[in-house]
Parts: structure tokens; C-alpha cells; sequence
């Protein structure tokens, strides 16, 4: 009976002792990181790359984006997306010469522009991160660059190696990156077309094949000695890139990974044979100039980025869009950066349990998987999307940005029934951009996050206009302060013109037949297909869906055997050109190997886009812009879909947020709140002990009976005779 009664006090110390805990029982992370100034993020796939040579993936460039410092980048707040200097002290000064070297002025056309020089100028005193493969003796010789296998005892990542170093980035290092991208042992996704772009970068790669293949190095690879004719460093802080031709665009690039700096020092510190046997290269532990430094790297459990100690320094921007300041967007300004001391990312493979743990508290932000859509999401009325009261009771917050990119159905211009410019051909395929609803397609099978595209161009890009001057008027009317899409009478109007009055082919007096020609058509292609049977036959025309696997979908688009399919482009800079280029002649798919998946060519339109796709951005490139969007939205070789909307959740205690889909460098302008991050925890997830007390009451009162029958029978026995 005493050994009953005091395991029931035990339970209850119990109890109270768990109840007196401080901080949730299931937070995962450990007690030292309650109120640390820690970021947390999940990823569900290793990123394959992380050498900026070679990465080219959105979840690679979350990580190396905070590492490497090209010499531009982004403005944060700034819309339409603007470029300023990072590792740059300003931005490229941009000279022209004729085929003969001589000085052009700036206002040159640029038929008569033979090369253009950017002249790079990068910031005095920026240091890499510390790492071994800067470390020196006394004697000035580096320490780590003749590693043995006994060398590496105790060693599995960079930051084991007893001593660090560091250096003062130059600009032989930005050289040297450019260098790379066509090194023979690299596979670097933009060689070729850099090659079409850089003065002697061809000539550069085929000599580096060839002494490579002679050479057969079984390690490093030294590309220092030779040069290349059009990439010249011109002082410890200058360089010079000879471009062929006139190529403004060229800019963009210089805000990418692939022209971050990259000191020889780290590539031959990673080529040697025993580091290369533990998978310690520049594909797994970067060395860069950034504000973070990859401190850990498990793929299988979490990745940790830690603040650089070496950072440069750099300050919150001072100005943005003018709505910025009423968001609370530049309350930091000015303050240097960044703001946060370390980042980790855990594995999450499934998105339930990602999302869950963000409902917690131990994720600061996340996206809106399908699953979880209608736990986040309602829209209102007008149609704005809205959070839900629960996410909103818990202070959550929703950011939206519409992506610069395009998803289009597309008519094959070569084919005899949807193709050609002629009047009857141009209306069938204006009658169909009319019927084919984007507007429900986007509430149906995106959870309505997109806007309907009334052109080439996305919001962000040069040239794009709001309101009633950047409506389609083929397909729309300006009313009620809002674009709305014609009436299906319209559409079948324009179809009987075009010689099919009520969907009906005239020769065999039969609905007319259209191929619709998709990749896969498996049970999730179902609905979506389906959709678009139903959108053809508001004008009674019979739409066939012609499925196949991707790589013979792939050939018939090649060999222009598709009639009409749905397209993509996601932006590679924020540049109309990138845009237009899509239906650009010479670029046609069939005829050229181009990404004109609709071959469309019109002569007017080739013109115009010549003239502007390497224009500064001026208010007459504006109006070549306008042209473009006329001409192309009057042919209507695309039906312009959507451009989709990216929906993003932060918690109450992170602050800066504000989407920008072209900059990959934008941890640094986060700001925490790690006290009102684990109050807020601490009250989320607060244990309910009522449950185990309920149950070991019970336990207890369904023991009375037994102890009493239990007693009686001890007290019997005692009984004396």
C-alpha cells in the first residue's frame, strides 16, 4: 500500500516538475537556440551544385547567392527590378569602338557598334571568408597546399583545419572566375552562349581543351597563365570584359553567380586527391566574400550558412517604391548588414510535416502547397486572396509577387489551319484567345495565383504598362477600372469572319478539328485537358488531345508536326529582350533550333525588335516596346495566359520581407525578433498535462476497489483462532 501511495506521488511530482518546464516539449531545436538569433528554413532536395561555375537552380542559388558577390546585384526594394554595384564601387562604365578600335559615342546605333567595353571597377578592402585554403606560415608559403592522407586526421569539413586565412579580393579573381566557365573539367550551363558573346572566350575554351587533353593533369588545372583577348584585368581593382557587338543586357549577367570572383588559391585547394576523396571541393563547401559562410554541409540532416566575420560591410538600402515606407520596409535603413547571425536548413522531404512545424513556429516563412491551400487561403469578395482567421490570429502574414514569367498556349504558325498572318488565320486565333478563359483557368488550377497576361511582358520588366494603356484590347475592354474579357458572342463573331460560323468547317460541314498536343495526358492531366475541351466547344469547335512522352513531344515541336500546345519562359534577367525573343523569326524553332515554339515571323516585328533589344532603357525604347506588344497581341500566334503569382507566409516576428524574384542574395535584409519568436512558440505549443492527470486519477480510482478488497483480505487472515 506505501509503495502504491508513493509511486502516486511520483506521478504528480512528475507532473508538476514537467509542468514547470520552460519552453514547448516538441521544440526540435536545441535549448541554447530559444532566443539565438537564428534563421530556419527546410529544403527537401540536396542542391546538386554549389560551385558558381556551374550552379543554375533556384534552391543552389538560396545558398550560394549569401556566399558569392558578383560585382552587381538587385536593389531590394526597387521595382521595376533595378541593378546597383555589390562587389562593384559603381557600375560597369561601358565603352564602344568600331571594327578598327576606334572611340564611338554613346548615342552610336548599333549596327555600327563592332565591341563594347565594360570597364569594372571593384571596391577596395572586401576580404574573403576565412578559410584554410588562404592559410600562410611565417615564411609567407600557404599551409594547406601539398595535403597528405595523414594531414587530414580529425578533418571533414574546412572549418576543422587548425588555421584560417584570408586575403583582399581582387580583381585577377573576377578574371579567373570568367576563366572557368569554359574549363575542361566544368560543365558550365552558359559556356556556349557566353562564348558567342565574350571577345575570344572561344578561342580561350578550344586552347584549354587542347593542352588539357595534352597535359592530362591528374589534379589542378592552372588557367592562370593564359588569357583570354577580350578579358583583361587592368590594375588590382579594375578589369575589362569586350563584348561583340552592342549588348546592354550583358549587365544582368554580371548580377549571376557565374561572374562572382574565385580565388586560385581555393580551386587548387580543392583539387588535391585527399580533399577530393572526402567530397571536400568547391562543389560542396564554397569560398566567397558574402555575408554568410557554408559552415556545414549534411544533405542528409541540415545545411548551416554563419555569418562572415570578414563581411565588408553593407547597409540596408535608404529608398524604394513609395508604398515601401508605409509597409515598414525602411525602418533599418541605413544600418548595416546583416542582421541576422546563422541559418540553418533542415531536411524536410514531406511538405505536411514543413507545414506544420511553420503553424508552430519553427520555420519563419512558407510557401502554400496544394495540400495546405485551403488551410491558408480565402478570397474575398472582389477576389482578393486573404489569409485565414486562424493564420491571422496568429499574426502570420501573406506577400504575393507576380513571377517574371509567362505560361502561354501557343499556335504552331506554320501549321495551314491556325497558322499564317493572314485576316481569316489571324481571327480564328483571336476568336479562340476570347473563349479560352485564363481568368477561371487561374481560380481552377492554381488557387488563383496568377494574373491573366494581356501581353509578352510580366509586372517588373521595362516596358510593362498597368491599367487601361497595358490591356490586350483584342480580347479585352477597359471597364468599372478593370480589364474585362469579351463576350464569347465576340469570339464567334470573329470565328464566322475567319470562315467557320458556328465552329463548323465549310467544306465538310462538320465542327472544326484542332490538335492539342501535350506531353504525358496522365489521370492528373485529366481535369486540366478536359477544361480545355470545354473552352473550344463554347465556339463549337472539337478540340483533340493528341498525349505523348515528353521526348516525342519535344520532336514534333521540333520538326513542327504540333498544331497548338502550352508553352513557358521563366525570365533569365528582368529585360523585355528576354521576352521578345520568343517571337523573334531567327529564332524559330524549327527552322533555327530557337525557343520560337510558335515559329512565328513577321517582318515588321523583326525589325522593331532588332532596333530595341539593345536599347538603354529610354522613353523611345518604351514606345518600340508598345509597338511590339500591338503587333503581337493583333497576329495573336500566342493565346497570353497567365503570369503566375508567388504566395508566401512569414511569421509577425520577421520583418523586411518583401518578394524580389530576381535577386537570390536576400537573407541579408531579414531582420528576427528571437524574444517574441519563442514567447510566441512557448505559447503555441503549450503541453496539455490535463489529459495524463485525468488518466492517472483514474487509474487510481479504479485501484480503490482492489486495494480495499485487497485489505479485507490481509485483516481476515490476521483474524486469530
Amino acid at each position: 500500500m506505501r509503495s502504491r501511495y508513493f509511486s502516486f506521488l511520483t506521478g504528480l511530482v512528475i507532473i508538476a516538475f514537467l509542468g514547470g518546464c520552460q519552453g514547448p516539449l516538441n521544440n526540435p531545436y536545441p535549448k541554447a537556440e530559444r532566443r539565438a538569433n537564428v534563421f530556419y528554413a527546410s529544403f527537401s532536395e540536396r542542391p546538386k551544385h554549389l560551385d558558381p561555375a556551374v550552379a543554375y537552380s533556384s534552391d543552389e542559388y538560396r545558398l550560394i547567392g549569401q556566399i558569392y558577390e558578383p560585382p552587381l546585384q538587385y536593389h531590394y526594394l526597387k521595382r521595376p527590378y533595378t541593378l546597383i554595384p555589390l562587389a562593384a564601387a559603381a557600375m560597369p562604365q561601358v565603352r564602344y569602338f568600331d571594327a578598327k578600335g576606334r572611340p564611338l559615342p554613346a548615342d552610336t546605333p548599333p549596327e555600327r557598334i563592332a565591341y563594347s567595353d565594360f570597364i569594372i571597377t571593384i571596391r577596395p578592402g572586401i576580404r574573403y571568408q576565412p578559410h584554410p585554403a588562404f592559410a600562410r606560415d611565417r615564411n609567407g608559403r600557404l599551409l594547406y597546399h601539398r595535403l597528405r592522407e595523414e594531414d587530414l586526421k580529425h578533418i571533414e569539413r574546412p572549418g576543422d583545419f587548425p588555421v584560417q586565412g584570408t586575403r583582399e579580393l581582387t580583381a585577377a579573381d573576377f578574371v579567373y572566375q570568367i576563366k572557368r566557365l569554359v574549363h575542361p573539367q566544368l560543365h558550365s550551363p552558359i559556356a556556349g552562349l557566353m562564348q558567342q558573346h565574350i571577345v575570344g572566350l572561344r578561342e580561350f575554351a578550344r586552347e584549354m581543351e587542347r593542352r588539357y587533353r595534352r597535359e592530362k593533369p591528374e589534379g589542378f588545372f592552372d588557367l592562370r597563365p593564359y588569357n583570354i583577348a577580350g578579358v583583361k584585368v587592368l590594375g588590382r581593382y579594375r578589369y575589362r570584359i569586350r563584348i561583340r557587338g552592342k549588348y546592354p543586357q550583358f549587365k544582368y549577367w554580371l548580377a549571376m553567380p557565374f561572374f562572382a570572383p574565385m580565388p586560385w588559391e581555393a580551386d587548387f585547394f580543392y583539387h588535391q586527391k585527399p580533399l577530393m576523396k572526402r567530397n571536400l571541393t568547391l562543389d560542396w563547401y564554397p569560398v566567397g566574400t558574402g555575408p554568410y559562410m557554408l559552415t556545414e554541409n549534411n544533405p542528409n540532416r541540415r545545411m548551416v550558412l554563419v555569418r562572415n566575420p570578414n563581411f565588408h560591410g553593407e547597409r540596408y538600402p535608404d529608398d524604394g517604391e513609395p508604398h515601401d515606407r508605409d509597409r515598414g520596409l525602411l525602418r533599418d535603413a541605413g544600418r548595416p548588414l546583416p542582421f541576422i547571425d546563422r541559418v540553418k536548413y533542415i531536411l524536410e522531404r514531406e511538405s505536411i510535416p514543413a507545414w506544420n512545424k511553420f503553424l508552430q513556429g519553427y520555420y519563419e516563412a512558407s510557401g502554400i502547397g496544394s495540400d495546405s491551400f485551403d488551410q491558408a487561403i480565402r478570397f474575398g469578395t472582389g477576389g482578393q486572396a486573404e489569409l485565414t482567421p486562424r493564420l491571422k490570429a496568429k499574426g502570420i502574414r501573406l506577400q504575393t509577387a507576380v513571377a517574371p514569367s509567362i505560361f502561354y498556349l501557343g499556335f504552331n504558325m506554320l501549321d495551314p489551319v491556325v497558322g499564317g498572318l493572314d485576316e481569316a488565320h489571324r481571327k480564328l486565333r483571336l476568336a479562340l484567345s476570347i473563349a479560352i478563359d485564363y481568368e477561371e483557368y487561374i481560380a481552377i488550377f492554381t488557387n488563383g495565383r496568377g494574373i491573366p497576361a494581356q501581353g509578352v511582358l510580366p509586372p517588373g520588366i521595362f516596358g510593362y504598362r498597368s491599367g487601361p494603356a497595358g490591356i490586350n484590347p483584342y480580347v479585352y475592354r477597359w471597364e468599372n477600372n478593370r480589364a474585362v474579357r469579351k463576350s464569347i458572342d465576340t469570339a464567334r463573331k470573329l470565328l464566322a469572319e475567319a470562315g467557320f460560323p458556328q465552329g463548323r468547317d465549310p467544306r465538310t460541314g462538320t465542327p472544326l478539328l484542332l490538335y492539342f498536343d501535350v506531353p504525358g495526358g496522365g489521370p492528373d492531366d485529366k481535369a486540366r485537358l478536359n477544361w480545355y475541351r470545354k473552352q473550344f466547344a463554347k465556339l463549337g469547335i472539337q478540340l483533340v488531345v493528341r498525349a505523348t512522352d515528353y521526348n516525342r513531344f519535344r520532336d514534333k515541336m521540333r520538326t513542327g508536326n504540333a498544331q497548338i500546345f502550352t508553352w513557358g519562359w521563366n525570365a533569365d534577367y528582368p529585360d523585355p529582350e528576354n521576352f521578345f525573343f520568343l517571337l523573334y523569326g531567327p529564332n524559330g524553332k524549327v527552322k533555327y533550333g530557337g525557343e520560337n515554339a510558335a515559329n512565328y515571323a513577321n517582318p515588321e516585328f523583326d525589325r522593331l525588335f532588332e532596333r530595341m533589344r539593345n536599347m538603354d532603357d529610354t522613353p523611345e525604347r518604351q514606345r518600340l516596346i508598345d509597338r511590339l506588344q500591338d503587333i503581337v497581341r493583333r497576329d495573336a500566334p500566342w493565346v497570353f495566359g497567365f503570369h503566375p503569382k508567388n504566395f508566401s507566409l512569414y511569421h509577425s516576428w520577421l520583418h523586411n520581407v518583401k518578394p524580389n524574384l530576381m535577386a537570390n542574395n536576400t537573407l541579408k535584409y531579414l531582420r528576427l525578433e528571437p524574444e517574441r519568436r519563442d514567447r510566441l512558440r512557448s505559447l503555441w505549443n503549450r503541453p496539455l498535462w490535463w489529459p495524463l492527470a485525468a488518466l492517472l486519477l483514474g487509474l487510481v480510482v479504479a485501484l480503490i476497489p482492489a486495494w480495499r478488497q485487497y485489505r479485507k483480505r490481509m485483516q481476515a487472515t490476521a483474524l486469530p483462532d
